[in-house]
Parts: structure tokens; C-alpha cells; sequence
């Protein structure tokens, strides 16, 4: 492959600042620049998890106060020679970078003005980011982070593959053109915990994502980030480097950082001395020295892409697997990222087996390019995911679905609450049954979280082909967005979709070439069953999976052990028991209220004659218990467990229409007196008009 191609130019053309009677902004300068040395800053430093913005104690030969003399300000005191670097201790492979020693080295000394703290030790970095088993979940963090951007401007994020200058490596470029982050901002986007993020209306809230995910990708990573907010435009600079950390013996987290004011309108970048020329020195030294950038010239180009406001991160010194290959594939497909060692499926000889590994639900596993475009439930027309080069077209998954069916479920935590329903499209994925694939994709908030989520077993062909998309927002994912935690309201949502794919391949496994099972035909209808006539036609069957319901043929069994029953949903308002059968009732309803299957003539008579004279209302309601009394009496524990929830949801509806009426009659008594109102209104005008009207000849003839 070409390797020109994959080269994003570091360094832009600068315009020399000397030409204009500016100090070349290369190199902390003593003399001051235009803003002063304190111009409105306060002096103490802030101390964000006691890790950013800290001096570092290394400085490599030459310093700045060689510049400093160039640039006509006196001399500062040499700094120290640098002791003699150590041979590099950490490990390119991943899951072994955490076992360096961290006995050796200079550890730099906590700064005195500080009082007890937690440090953070550099091992944590890498502890922290083996949260993220799967790179693609790393990478998906870093878009996440572009996606929360477009409520302030981002209309694109670029994913690529750069060139390391310095090593000659590869090295993996994210960048979007978001709202940026000024000085304090980027101080606590490297700290741990801190989020600005609201957490109803973005991706992110943990304040953990950014850290993990480079971490994950590779040993380093610094960013770029210019920002309109504040008194003005600011770009900063960051490096978090797991490699500098680890190879100069730190006992904590050192996160050197450089910030500039930045001139729209000339383009010019002036130092931004936050916490005096010392520090900023200081920091500059490392950046220069352990990133891939040598000069503060070929800092500063990185900024010439990103426009008034953005953010660039690069990640460098990537990590490689157990084989000692990168773990990110750029080789393979130019217009994709890879997974290393990912299956390739022209090599297979099986058609079926090809087939499968060809389907999204195996892709997504091992091209990023995939995996992007099934990411987000909805994204903006104008927002565009640029990955080398190359627009990502946006995928449905529901689009794949064929005989689909929308079916909503509602917690019992969240029957009157409209943000707890989850609304699932379920269906047959094309090419079912050939495809071997079954599962949900849920989503939380617009993400997708557990792509092709198995709920069945495997090991039988039921539920095979069935696939389905829903957003969960009521329940909360994991810090790596790639699972859910395990909560109650998680393991009933889980259930319930075990429900309903196999409610859904009962009834519509025929339709991709598998024996429909045949429904209650048998006679004699055994005791304590409804009769095959008693249910519903079968043109209500689609209905019936619409609304979350199952129908479910009767497969023999005794009264007191049946092996199916009908649900109530589906049983006429014309349901009798026949005779003969016994009273068996396990619905909680009061003794009182149950009503025998069985009566005699004389009764029966009896009853006819009060139901004459009975109130239409009271007779109604204990019809409708009879009804219910004879139905529990056929139903699982499963089904009256549905019965009892369908029962509570139609008193919740019931006791909603009461209010509703009552507030309509409120509304129509109040539009009555308003209209009484403005009748009164308009009879007062007219009388104050005909009297202002003859007044008037009386005015005009005053002298």
C-alpha cells in the first residue's frame, strides 16, 4: 500500500512572527510577551486530582534559556544535565504493560504547598484501561466524545492512520470539529472523575471515557484543542504518556499541558503563562521530547486542520496482541481499520458457513467501518463519521428485520412514566433461517450497547433467524458501554425478551419454512379448557404479538396441571366452563367474590330473577367477575401473573380517563364563563362606544 497516502502532515506553514515584530513563538521567552506574565491569572496553580499541569522534573539539554538569550532577555540559570534515561520497561504488548518495575528511575517529588492527597500511581493508567476488552470499544468512546459535541457546532469526526514522524510507526488520528476545550476544560478532561456532561442528554457522564479508551489503543496520546469560550480564543496542548510516566520512574500522574491565546484574524499564537514561565518551560520540554513532534513549530501545525474551534487526538505508540502484531489492522483494507487476525471469509469453502461470517453481527466484530455504522440509533442528516477517507454509510438494523412487529413493554416501575417504555422491532433477519444469528441490539440513549444480544439458548433451532432493536434508557450500562449492569430492571427486560422471541417464533416460524404446530383442535375438550371455538380467529394473532401477548396451543395435560392455557387477552366476553368441572380458582380474588361453576336450576332461576331488579352497574361488574373467576381457573402461574399486571395497568388507565373527564368538565364550565365574560365585555363596548360617539358633536362645539 502506498504509505503516502496514510501520512497526515504534522507541520503546516507558519508565518514567522519575527517578520511582523513578534517575539518567534518557539520557545518560552523571558522577555514578556504581549499579554504580561500575569495578565488576569491567578497565580496558585489548580490542583485537579493532584496530576495536571505538575512541572516535570526532566528537561532535555539546551533548555530554554538558550532562547531566552536569543530573544534578548537575560539568562536564566542552565538547567541540570538529565540523568541517564533508562532502559525502556514497558512492554508493547498490552496485556503485559502493567508489569514493569517501578522501583527505578528519579521519582519527581509532590510539590511542597500541598498538603495529604491520593496520587495516582502510573500503573492505574493501565489498570484503568483493561476495563476494555475489545478495542473497537475504546475507539467507540472517542466517538462518543464527538457525538456529545454536535449540541455545540461538531458537524464530522475523521478517524485515520498517521505516520509517527519520530518512529516511523503508525499512530491513530481522531479528530472532530466540536466546540473544543479551553485550558480548564482540558485540565479536567485528563484528571479522573471529572464530567461536564449532563447525564439526560449525553453519551458520556463518568469522566472516565477519555482516559481509557487512549490508554487502551496505546502506551501515549496527546491533544490538540482550540476553543472560542472565554475572554478568547485559547489552544492547548496535553500529553498523557504512559511511556514517559513509566520509563523516568514517576510515582504519580504527570500530565504536562502548554496552553496559548490564539488571534483568529492573524493567526497568531502567543504563550499563555498560566502558572508562570518556569512551568510552562517545563512542560513544553517534556511535550517536545516525548511526543512524535520535536519542535514547538511542528507543535503548533497540528493546529492548522482544526479551524476556529476543534479537538485532535493522536494516539501513539499503539499496542500490539499476544503475537506481537499490532492490534489495529490498517493494512488490510485501505478504506477500514481492522481487528488483527480477523476471520476472512473468502477463504471459507462452506456457502453456509461464508454466509454467517459475512452477516453484520460477525463483521461488526472485526471492521470499525461496520461497527460505526450500526453505532448510534440516529444521528443528524449533516453529521458524517470520516474513517480514512471515506464516508460511513449508517445502517438499520430494523431494515434487515423481515415480518416485522413493533411490541411495547412498560416495567411496572414505570407504568405511568412515557420514558420507561421499551418499544422493540422484532422480526425474521433476511436470510433466515440459513442465517444462524438471533439476538436484540439494545441501545441506551441513541448508543448501542449489546449488539446481537443471544437471549436463547443455542443449542435447539428455536428462536433462530428471530432478531430484534430496541432502546433501553431505564437501565444503566457499564463504565465501558459494552454490557449493562446486572440490575433487576436489566433481568426482567432480559426475561421478557426471552418471552417474546418465543412468542414470536410460535407464531411465525412457518413463515421461513419450519411446520406450524397446529392450535387447540381436541376433542373431547379435556376439564378446565377453553374449547379450540372459545379462541380467537387467526387473523388476531399478529395483533396479539403487537401487544406483548402470547397465544399458546394445548398440548394435553390434566385440570390441575394443564400443560398450556389461553391468556385472558384472547378469551370472547361470551367465555362459559362446561359442566362438570370443579372450582378450582387460583386467582387472588376475596372468597365472597367467587362464583361456583356449577349451579342448580333453582339458582340458576333465583339469580335471573335479581339480576332483574339489579342496578345495570352492579350487575355488569359481577358478570365480569364470574368471567374472570372461570378463566383463572384455566390459567399457569405465568399467565395469571400477565393477567393480574394487564388487570392493574386497566385500573391505572381507568382511574386516567376519571381524571380526564373530570378535567374536561372543569374546562367546559370554565369556557362557558369565559364566553359569559366576554359577552358582558363586548355589551359594556358598545355602550361606551354609543356614548363616546355622543359625545363627540358636544366636544367639537365648545368654543
Amino acid at each position: 500500500m502506498d504509505t503516502r497516502r496514510d501520512v497526515k502532515p504534522f507541520l503546516a506553514p507558519v508565518t514567522s512572527h519575527s517578520q511582523r515584530g513578534v517575539p518567534v513563538f518557539g520557545v518560552c521567552q523571558a522577555a514578556p510577551t504581549p499579554l504580561g506574565r500575569g495578565a488576569r491569572v491567578s497565580a496558585a496553580p489548580q490542583q485537579a486530582a493532584c496530576v495536571v499541569n505538575r512541572a516535570a522534573s526532566l528537561e532535555p539539554e539546551g533548555g530554554c534559556s538558550r532562547d531566552a538569550e536569543a530573544a534578548g532577555a537575560p539568562a536564566r540559570r542552565p538547567a541540570p544535565p538529565p540523568p541517564p534515561l533508562l532502559a525502556a520497561r514497558v512492554s508493547r504488548k498490552f496485556w503485559t504493560a502493567g508489569d514493569y518495575d517501578a522501583a527505578g528511575g528519579s521519582p519527581a517529588q509532590p510539590p511542597r504547598n500541598v498538603g495529604s492527597r491520593m496520587c495516582v500511581h502510573p500503573k492505574f493508567l493501565h489498570s484503568n484501561a483493561t476495563s476494555h476488552k475489545w478495542p473497537f470499544g475504546a475507539v467507540a468512546e472517542l466517538l462518543d466524545n464527538a457525538v456529545d459535541e454536535i449540541k455545540t457546532g461538531a458537524t464530522r469526526i475523521v478517524v485515520d492512520k498517521i505516520v509517527n514522524k519520530r518512529k516511523g510507526s503508525p499512530a491513530l488520528l481522531v479528530q472532530d470539529d466540536g466546540g473544543g476545550m479551553d485550558p480548564d476544560s482540558m485540565r479536567r478532561c485528563m484528571s479522573f472523575g471529572f464530567s461536564d456532561k449532563q447525564s439526560g442528554s449525553s453519551i458520556g457522564q463518568y469522566g472516565n471515557g477519555f482516559k481509557t479508551s487512549t490508554m487502551r489503543l496505546g502506551a501515549d496520546a496527546i491533544v490538540f484543542s482550540r476553543c472560542m469560550k472565554g475572554s478568547g480564543p485559547t489552544q492547548s496542548v496535553g500529553l498523557l504518556s504512559y511511556t514517559f510516566l513509566a520509563e523516568t520512574g514517576q510515582k504519580d500522574v504527570v500530565v504536562p499541558m502548554v496552553d496559548y491565546k490564539y488571534d483568529l484574524l492573524t493567526g497568531d499564537a502567543i504563550q499563555y503563562e498560566r502558572h508562570g514561565a518556569d512551568q510552562f518551560c517545563s512542560n513544553l520540554s517534556v511535550l517536545l521530547k516525548w511526543s512524535p513532534f520535536a519542535t514547538e513549530e511542528d507543535l503548533m501545525g497540528n493546529f492548522s486542520d482544526i479551524g476556529p474551534h476543534g479537538t485532535k487526538i493522536v494516539v501513539f505508540n499503539l499496542w500490539s496482541n499476544d503475537d506481537g502484531v499490532l492490534e489495529l489492522d490498517f493494512d488490510t483494507k485501505e478504506e477500514d481499520i481492522m481487528i488483527s487476525g480477523a476471520p476472512n471469509p473468502a477463504e471459507t469453502t462452506n456457502a453456509v458457513k461464508r454466509t454467517n461470517e459475512n452477516h453484520l453481527s460477525n463483521q461488526l466484530r472485526y471492521s470499525l467501518r461496520v461497527y460505526a455504522s450500526v453505532l448510534y440509533l440516529q444521528l443528524p442528516g449533516y453529521f458524517k463519521i470520516i474513517l480514512r477517507g471515506q464516508e460511513v454509510q449508517r445502517h438499520s438494523i430494523a431494515t434487515d428485520l423481515i415480518y416485522r412487529q413493533a411490541v411495547s413493554y412498560t416495567p411496572l416501575e414505570f407504568l405511568r412514566k412515557k420514558e420507561g417504555e421499551v418499544v422493540t422491532s422484532i422480526g425474521f433477519l433476511n436470510g433466515a433461517p440459513t442465517i444462524s444469528v438471533h439476538g436484540f441490539n439494545i441501545y441506551h440513549r441513541n448508543r448501542l450497547i449489546l449488539p446481537f444480544h443471544r437471549v436463547l439458548s443455542s443449542a435447539s433451532s428455536k428462536g433462530r433467524g428471530v432478531a430484534g432493536v430496541l432502546e433501553a434508557n431505564s437501565i444503566k450500562p457499564t463504565h465501558d458501554k459494552q454490557d449493562f449492569e446486572k440490575s433487576q430492571l436489566y433481568q426482567k427486560l432480559i426475561i421478557r425478551l426471552k418471552d417474546m422471541t418465543t412468542e414470536y417464533w410460535d407464531l411465525h416460524s412457518h413463515l421461513i419454512g419450519y411446520q406450524k404446530k397446529p392450535r387447540a383442535s381436541v376433542s373431547p375438550t379435556p376439564p378446565g379448557m377453553l374449547t379450540a371455538s372459545d379462541t380467537i380467529a387467526e387473523p388476531s394473532e399478529r395483533n396479539a404479538v403487537g401487544a406483548g401477548l402470547s397465544v399458546a396451543p394445548w398440548r394435553g395435560g390434566t385440570h390441575d396441571h394443564p400443560a398450556s392455557a389461553i391468556l385472558i387477552a384472547f378469551a370472547p366476553p361470551h367465555l362459559s366452563v362446561p359442566a362438570g368441572t370443579s372450582g378450582h380458582a387460583p386467582c387472588s380474588m376475596p372468597a365472597a367474590q367467587m362464583v361456583p361453576a356449577t349451579d342448580s336450576a333453582e339458582t340458576r332461576k333465583r339469580r335471573n330473577e335479581d339480576d332483574v331488579q339489579m342496578d345495570p352497574c352492579k350487575r355488569q361488574a359481577i358478570q365480569s367477575l364470574e368471567v374472570d373467576n372461570q378463566i383463572c381457573q384455566h390459567m399457569t402461574e405465568r399467565d395469571l401473573n400477565e393477567f393480574e399486571h394487564l388487570k392493574f395497568e386497566n385500573q391505572q388507565l381507568h382511574e386516567e380517563c376519571l381524571e380526564l373527564e373530570v378535567a374536561e368538565k372543569e374546562l367546559l364550565l370554565k369556557e362557558q364563563q369565559l364566553r359569559l365574560q366576554i359577552q358582558q365585555a363586548e355589551a359594556q363596548y358598545k355602550s361606551l362606544l354609543n356614548e363616546y360617539i355622543s359625545a363627540t358633536p358636544v366636544r367639537t362645539r365648545m368654543p
